[in-house]
């Protein structure tokens, strides 16, 4: 399994919210097709074709995990 299918079930299993490194979900939104825009703190993404724009931010060396969870239902809703 690719390290991108093993973050992908990582977020979308649930169990390890707070243990998602931030630039390993970053890098993978990119690799997604995301487009990244940077805005003080707040790393902003979007997407064509997806509505909702997903915010990032460092707590320490991970990523938020109520972020996580907006992401992970940000790729269930749109079969990413």
């Amino acid at each position: 399994m690719s390290r991108d299918e093993d973050l992908r079930q990582k977020i979308l299993s649930g169990r390890s919210d707070a243990n998602i490194g931030f630039e390993e979900l970053r890098s993978w939104l990119l690799r997604l097709g995301f487009v990244e825009r940077v805005r003080g703190s707040h790393h902003l993404f979007r997407r064509e074709g997806v509505r909702e724009l997903i915010n990032l931010q460092r707590d320490g060396r991970q990523a938020k995990p109520y972020q996580v969870r907006q992401i992970r239902q940000t790729i269930l809703r749109h079969n990413l």
